[in-house]
């Protein structure tokens, strides 16, 4: 049977699942597809052709080479096929993005038929994803006289592909659509357990939010065909908890409108809303497929005569609807005006949805457009020696006289790239900024690649410092799905420039460490960008930003991102940690405290968080940052003692040098270089050169956030609340409570100590426990199973020559084994404990999973409805979040405990405690 009978087979596959043909991204069927155009008799020569036409990926997939060849044939009158005149292979050439296409259209440019060159370079002139490959050929060209290339130059330098598109529409019907009520996880329009499908994007768009809301949105769309449908977090944010690229595509999927119509499923301006705004990582994927995210504000605080809140007998605001846009809605967006009407009634202004340079997004078609769009621009320019033309709106530059600057205010001014020269940049002001550090990991890997491949990326751009790409996410169940799309991946990635977990060659050991936790040791330098594709890349050295799919790309292929610089809140602690709490402690009561300091509003959301943790070195640092992601921050930056932050990047060159012993490390030596940063950061900081990282004594913050140790005197734990009257206030991390609310009944189904919030400390206080309970009682027994995954291989390492490994191993029922890793996820626990291989586990939802409707006690960070435990008709499920003593003893003994029981089982453990710094952690400011 030919690859052609293996495609036709899968689309019949497809068709009983509901689902178009697969496109295409293989040369090899594309090839055999080619073949048949060109045999006039052929049976399947009408197929071949609308597969050829309409259903072939672009950018530099090896079909997209195939494809690009062939329709340069028909150009020249090499290939005759009666459906594709010369005009219309120009204009399937202008689809393809980049890569082979662009390679082509400059051969054709650049060639000696006149009449073909002007032709291509009437379609060059369009195109903005161009490379240094491409760009140097048409400086060559330039340089030789070449009038062609000089007036594609010309044209570029006046940013005539984005000046000819067609303006953005003044006025955009809408029609509501509320996808739920309170905060809206992208887990619900992207489930983790479908991870394996991402790439796929029509079979992965059939698990947005529920079968029922996709028909609800078509009846929509069949009574509003004028109007587009807008999702809606309704008394909540829109797409809390990761960027998920995944998610936005699902939107644009069933409301957003084909980029392309010779792309399948590949769709763009999608529009969603939330009462309190979208989240900002999930934003910038918004902004990304040139989309529009609305702040829809249409709950409000009541208040009383005297302007103050009401609250309800719980002490919640009460809020009351300040407008309807219950489902069935229809509003208008003017974008113009920059504001939101229902018929001819103003409900608010849009001026945040609409700024200079977001506009520019949606009239591209997406933010990577104007990206690659300004780059060429500047190059053309440059070449011809004039200046280029104000086209795209100027970055906004705010810049105040006499105030010192934040933490990520100084990161940003030191990385920025094409700012006003000497002028210092505050919090507000659009930037471009090189990237240091990029993470890639595996469930959203695929659609990296993808992206890539799109934009016709080929190679890791030099400014990058170092790249990882992650086997985490996939690491417990080494199922088909996963044998199937990781080993592609990672060859995809390691040939890119990456360091990836898995060696394609299969000479070192496959590491499925924490992609958070690696990125975290690659850091070295706390002056650092980095980006990585998954909400909590929180990097306890430098400022880390959670990225969608594309973003990531980006930042590989560029070495570069764009936002503006964010607020700060300042959060600094006071008072002394009791003994018998954990670090993870501190951690919840930071949220709650800071909730309770102002009144019920979330001062993180969308802000950085600048925590002046001095004292802790970044292994147990990242236990904050990690979790700033549920406090909806945008990003956390540490502020540390000189020592501590020494200490620090020796703990990281000892990992990467690891790695490096392991093999790891590539062609170019990216891990070697990132131990001689350290070395010389290192010798900065000894010397007095450089000392560490702190705020200007004068900087100006959004919000100060005093925590106070004293107060907290019993366990903290984050829940779900899933039974509140109140939707809207269910699954969010706002609810922290202690350990006596529970009065030590509430029962425990399983616990789960893993995924990143865990450190080496964290297994040894697991083993620690297990000691003391054995001298106590003789034996350990455990009344629910308690799941156990190490973050990364070294710690295991580490705990096997200390000797903890031994006892977990003692008491444990199940080893991982590397090999022969689980194929299947597992179903049903046995109240034991399971040693399970490094890497997400639980907490990803997307491969292991709780029984249906259990009560789970976890050291994750998810509470999301479904993802860690999905409900059953018996209850709803639970993951509440605690510190790993509490997770460990609940395992144990079957229910959350009373705090007499939990003080004396953690008796003479040392846990991860933290002294606040006595130093004031900043320094005098010089602007």
């Amino acid at each position: 049977m030919n690859i052609y009978k293996d495609y036709i087979k899968e689309i019949e596959e497809r068709k009983t699942q509901g689902l178009h043909p697969k496109p295409i991204d293989s040369a090899e069927l594309l090839s055999e597809i080619i073949t048949q155009i060109k045999d006039s008799g052929n049976a399947d020569r009408s197929d071949s052709l609308k597969f050829f036409i309409y259903n072939t990926l672009p950018g530099t997939t090896s079909a997209a080479g195939v494809k690009a060849k062939f329709l340069k044939e028909i150009i020249l009158g090499e290939s005759i096929v009666e459906e594709i005149s010369q005009a219309y292979a120009f204009e399937l050439l202008s689809h393809m993005k980049g890569g082979p296409s662009i390679e082509v259209l400059l051969d054709l440019a650049l060639g000696n038929d006149t009449a073909i060159a002007k032709e291509a370079a009437t379609v060059l002139k369009t195109q903005v994803f161009l490379y240094e490959a491409d760009t140097n050929r048409l400086k060559e060209a330039f340089n030789s006289g070449n009038e062609i290339a000089k007036e594609i130059l010309e044209s570029y330098a006046k940013a005539e592909f984005f000046t000819k598109l067609p303006e953005v529409a003044e006025e955009i019907k809408v029609v509501t659509f509320i996808a739920g009520e309170g905060d809206i996880s992208t887990d619900l329009l992207s489930p983790g357990n479908q991870a394996h499908s991402r790439s796929d994007r029509e079979l992965h768009g059939k698990c947005m939010i529920t079968p029922q809301a996709q028909e609800e949105i078509k009846a929509l769309q069949a009574q509003h065909p004028d109007a587009s449908v807008m999702l809606i977090a309704e008394k909540g944010t829109m797409g809390v908890g990761s960027s998920r690229m995944s998610g936005v595509n699902n939107v644009a999927l069933w409301t957003g409108k084909q980029a392309s119509p010779y792309v399948p499923f590949v769709n763009i301006a999608p529009i969603v809303g939330g009462t309190n705004g979208i989240s900002p990582i999930f934003l910038t994927t918004v902004d990304v497929t040139g989309g529009i995210g609305i702040d829809l504000k249409n709950w409000v605080k009541k208040l009383d005569e005297n302007g103050n809140p009401i609250r309800n007998e719980n002490g919640d605001i009460v809020l009351e609807e300040a407008y309807s846009v219950a489902t069935g809605t229809v509003l208008t967006i003017n974008t113009k005006e920059k504001k939101l009407y229902n018929g001819d009634k103003e409900l608010i202004d849009l001026t945040r949805s609409f700024t200079p340079q977001k506009m520019e997004f949606i009239k591209a078609g997406g933010s990577y457009a104007i990206v690659f769009g300004k780059k060429l621009q500047t190059f053309a320019a440059q070449l011809l020696g004039v200046e280029a033309p104000a086209v795209f709106a100027p970055s906004k530059e705010i810049s105040h006289e006499g105030q010192g600057l934040t933490a990520v205010e100084k990161i940003f001014n030191r990385n920025a790239v094409g700012t006003t020269p000497g002028k210092v940049l505050h919090a507000g002001s659009d930037v471009r900024v090189q990237v240091n550090i990029v993470g890639s990991q595996d469930t959203t890997g695929l659609m990296t690649s993808q992206e890539l491949e799109s934009m016709a990326a080929t190679v890791i751009s030099p400014i990058v410092d170092g790249a990882y790409q992650s086997g985490c996410h996939t690491a417990s169940v080494w199922d088909k799905k996963a044998q199937a799309n990781i080993p592609k991946l990672m060859k995809f990635m390691n040939e890119f420039g990456l360091i990836t977990a898995r060696d394609p060659k299969g000479e070192y050991h496959a590491m499925t460490d924490v992609i958070h936790k690696v990125l975290n040791d690659i850091t070295v330098d706390e002056w650092a960008i980095i980006i990585g594709g998954d909400s909590h890349t929180r990097m306890s050295k430098g400022v880390a930003f959670g990225a969608d799919s594309g973003t990531v790309a980006l930042a590989l292929a560029t070495g570069e991102a764009s936002m503006p610089i964010p607020e700060s809140v300042k959060v600094t602690f006071k008072g002394n940690m009791k003994e018998h709490m954990d670090f993870r402690d501190v951690v919840h009561a930071t949220q709650a405290q800071m909730l309770k300091q102002f009144g019920g509003e979330n001062v993180f959301q969308g802000r950085i968080i600048e925590v002046h943790i001095g004292t802790l070195p970044a292994d147990q640092a990242f236990t904050f940052t990690d979790w700033t992601a549920e406090m909806k921050a945008k990003a956390s930056i540490n502020i540390s003692e000189d020592n501590t932050l020494i200490e620090s990047l020796e703990i990281a060159k000892g990992r990467i040098q690891i790695m490096i012993d392991k093999g790891m490390d590539n062609h170019n030596k990216v891990l070697q270089g990132l131990i001689d940063k350290a070395n010389k950061r290192i010798a900065e900081i000894r010397s007095g050169e450089k000392p560490a990282l702190t705020p200007d004594s004068n900087a100006k913050y959004y919000a100060e956030v005093v925590v106070d140790l004293d107060v907290i005197v019993e366990p903290m734990i984050a829940d779900p609340d899933v039974n509140n009257d109140d939707v809207s206030k269910r699954y969010t991390h706002d609810t922290i409570r202690d350990l006596s609310y529970y009065g030590g009944e509430k029962k425990v189904d399983l616990g789960f100590v893993g995924s990143c919030m865990v450190h080496k400390g964290d297994l040894k206080i697991v083993s620690q426990m297990l000691r003391n309970i054995e001298k106590q009682q003789g034996k350990v027994e455990f009344s629910a199973p308690l799941v156990v995954a190490a973050p990364t291989y070294n710690i295991i390492d580490e705990l096997k020559a200390e000797g903890d490994w031994e006892l977990l191993e003692k008491y444990s029922a199940f080893e991982f084994d590397d090999n022969a890793p689980k194929g299947e996820a597992r179903v049903e626990y046995k109240n034991v404990m399971y040693l399970e291989r490094p890497g997400c586990n639980l907490c990803m939802g997307n491969q292991e999973k709780a029984a249906k409707g259990d009560t789970v006690l976890a050291t994750s960070t998810r509470l999301f409805q479904g993802r860690v435990v999905e409900d059953s008709e018996r209850k709803k499920g639970e993951s509440l979040l605690a510190s790993t003593p509490v997770v460990v003893l609940s395992a144990i003994i079957g229910r959350i405990p009373s705090i007499d029981e939990y003080k004396a089982a953690v008796e003479g453990i040392d846990l991860t405690t933290f002294v606040p710094s006595i130093k004031e952690l900043t320094s005098t400011s010089a602007h």
